[in-house]
């Protein structure tokens, strides 16, 4: 026989009996959607997990610290951060050094009538800002000695040293918060920090050092970060060791660095990352400490929740298998004649599979486009009151949606092939049945 009459004739024989075809087909599609929702719960959970993750800081960021000291102790300078660059699935490598156990006065404005007493203030490879998923809301990146970035909220530390005390700052949570915790009701700040000559005097011991630093840039607030990006001041590290070189007297003396932050390039090198920079003996941590088992926890419920989903289709299975031998009992003189007129065994054989695969891909394909709905339907709902402005967040998602049930792509055509699997196991047996009938026997 040819292609073209196998699918004709499987067509004619599966439409020849609706209702059975119906409820077969109605089968695979239970236990098709029964897989994709209960495993699509299971995704869901895992996302939740990882946006709760990142909302308490970057899931690809390792911060190494120093080693505890003891013989043959290694210094976190340069040359461990140069050895972490050169590690494989390393995106962005910058130290971190923060300006302490000093008293700080920032001055600024006119006659320096903006005066604060106290900020954070932290340094970095300034270069490597960007790649390490820090943000400017405006202006740039410090390109030179002397340009620093300060936070979001930096202008509203200030107070204005020509008013009276108790009106003399700016409060920025007044006003109704909206959904993402900013007051767009407050008031501006006395300046605009961008552009800014901001006069930082560091004191320490009875002695008092000043520097001047120009604002070249605004950082968007993201307390995972630091502080700094909220109220506080960030500069180039050359800055910062010239600064503590002053305090601490230590000249031109090689200095180490109190952390270093490494950037993976994907969430899938953090744990061997991880692993070769403790093999260098330097103490590490990171987010996957705390992922790790929970995503554990998730893929155990995930499996769980389809292999339920399995046993429907399983049941499924059994049914197309009863359909087939019912249809080879109902179709034995059928096959004699197909025989009698010198089809071959294979073919035969190839038409119940056949029947049992478009079986198992009509339920597959069904079973999937239900198992869409019904997941936007439980997204929709579990989003608040029904308001069409959820429909497109309830299926695709988005920056501070959470959803109940997520469908990867590829588990649609998971499902599928498996549905179609499914069919032609089941049909096996059958086909194999109908094959071994005698030809005379079946007319007869």
């Amino acid at each position: 026989m040819k292609q073209n009459d196998l699918f004709r004739t499987c067509i004619q024989n599966l439409l020849r009996r609706k209702s059975r075809t119906f409820l077969t087909v109605l089968g695979v599609v239970i236990g098709c959607c029964s897989i994709v929702v209960m495993a699509s719960i299971g995704f869901g959970m895992r996302e939740a997990q990882e946006r709760l993750l990142s909302q308490m800081g970057d899931l690809t960021i390792i911060t190494v610290t120093p080693q505890q000291g003891g013989r043959g102790k290694q210094p976190l300078d340069e040359t461990a951060a140069s050895r972490f660059r050169s590690m494989d699935g390393v995106r962005a490598v910058t130290p971190k050094q923060s300006l302490d156990g000093v008293s700080t006065l920032l001055k600024t404005g006119a006659g320096n009538r903006f005066q604060v007493d106290w900020a954070t203030i932290a340094a970095y490879d300034t270069n490597q800002l960007e790649a390490m998923g820090y943000r400017l809301l405006e202006g740039r990146m410090p390109q030179k000695s002397g340009e620093i970035l300060v936070g979001q909220y930096f202008a509203y530390a200030f107070r204005d040293t020509l008013r009276p005390e108790g009106t003399n700052t700016v409060n920025r949570w007044e006003g109704e918060p909206d959904e993402d915790g900013n007051y767009p009701n407050a008031p501006d700040p006395y300046f605009k920090p961008l552009s800014q000559n901001v006069t930082l005097t560091v004191e320490n011991d009875n002695e008092s050092f000043s520097s001047s630093y120009k604002v070249v840039g605004v950082l968007r607030e993201d307390y995972s970060k630091g502080y700094e990006t909220s109220e506080g001041v960030v500069m180039t590290l050359a800055d910062l060791q010239n600064l503590q070189s002053k305090i601490q007297k230590s000249g031109n003396k090689k200095q180490s660095y109190g952390s270093v932050l490494v950037k993976t390039s994907q969430l899938g090198d953090v744990a061997p990352v991880e692993k070769e920079i403790k093999a260098l003996g330097f103490p590490t941590d990171s987010m996957e400490s705390i992922r790790k088992p929970m995503e554990d926890e998730a893929r155990q419920k995930q499996m769980t929740l389809a292999g339920l989903g399995a046993i429907s289709l399983v049941v499924a299975a059994l049914g197309i298998a009863n359909t087939m031998m019912t249809s080879i009992s109902e179709r034995t003189r059928e096959i004699g004649i197909m025989k009698s007129l010198g089809c071959y065994i294979g073919d035969v054989r190839k038409l119940f599979l056949l029947e049992a695969a478009v079986i198992g891909l009509i339920g597959g394909i069904a079973g999937c486009g239900i198992s869409f709905l019904t997941s936007a339907a439980i997204n929709f709902f579990s989003l608040g009151p029904p308001a069409a402005e959820n429909l497109l967040p309830a299926i695709l998602g988005g920056e501070g949606v959470t959803r109940v049930s997520v469908i990867p792509p590829w588990l649609y055509g998971f499902a599928i092939l498996f549905s179609v699997l499914i069919g032609v196991g089941s049909g096996l047996y059958p086909a194999n049945k109908a094959v071994r009938i005698p030809a005379l026997e079946a007319i007869r």
